[in-house]
């Protein structure tokens, strides 16, 4: 149990709201509107190419290293060129037609909407998020759990991402509290728990797939951290909270 926890911040890409499936689903309609079947014989190979950048670039994005708008063309621009296809338009394009269609989708993973229910009037719940802005608060509302946050925190209006401790500072400040009075929950072990333990706030690390802790962030702009606790699902959170 963590006892002095009053305030919840909580992440939404892969915590709550299923990016991977509603990412799959994003980019097969954009495979098929865009015609990149011109380039790739199936959206399935197209998804993995795509998806292995994207990740790459989040995590360059989480570090400030590269900029939003870097990160919205490279994405993009990376599966292309590996078929040999130059063409920033079409890269516009794409980044915008699945940008739409992500906003669009509305899948939560398990138990997500029931653990939301479960905090709600136990605790003050606050999204915090390093998404852009423009497509948070829709992919929020077409889930239908918009009612659930006492505040919705994103990076692009703070100024600061995940890890930065500013987020995190910013969101303790909206209920003038000390770190030992909120939890953080999410799935990404840097931006999320590390980001987190940096300004002594409490952490349950969302982590489905059993992922090996990381042992060497010596080069790192963050100490090596322990969650404050583990778990595999949403579900087991009402047991700590």
């Amino acid at each position: 149990m963590i006892a002095t926890a009053k305030h919840v911040f909580i992440d939404l890409d892969d915590t709550l709201w299923d990016f991977h499936s509603n990412s799959y689903r994003a980019l097969e309609i954009v495979y098929r509107d865009l015609n990149i079947n011109r380039y790739y014989s199936s959206s399935d190979e197209f998804y993995r190419i795509y998806s292995e950048k994207n990740t790459e670039l989040w995590s360059l994005y989480h570090h400030g290293r590269i900029t939003r708008e870097q990160l919205m063309v490279e994405r993009f621009r990376y599966p292309l060129q590996r078929v040999g296809v130059y063409n920033l338009l079409l890269v516009s394009q794409l980044n915008q037609a699945y940008l739409s269609a992500l906003a669009e989708q509305a899948g939560l993973n398990f138990f997500a909407r029931e653990l939301l229910e479960y905090l709600s009037g136990r605790y003050t719940i606050t999204l915090l998020s390093n998404g852009f802005r423009e497509v948070q608060y829709k992919k929020i509302a077409n889930s239908g759990i918009e009612r659930f946050f006492d505040n919705i925190v994103l990076s692009d209006e703070v100024g600061a991402l995940k890890p930065a401790p500013e987020i995190f500072r910013y969101a303790l400040r909206l209920y003038e509290a000390a770190p030992e009075q909120a939890v953080m929950i999410g799935d990404n072990f840097e931006a999320d728990i590390c980001g987190a333990a940096r300004v002594g706030i409490p952490q349950i690390y969302y982590n489905p797939t059993d992922k090996p802790l990381p042992d060497d962030f010596t080069a790192r702009p963050f100490p090596v951290t322990t969650p404050t606790c583990m778990v595999n699902s949403l579900k087991d959170i009402v047991k700590i909270l």
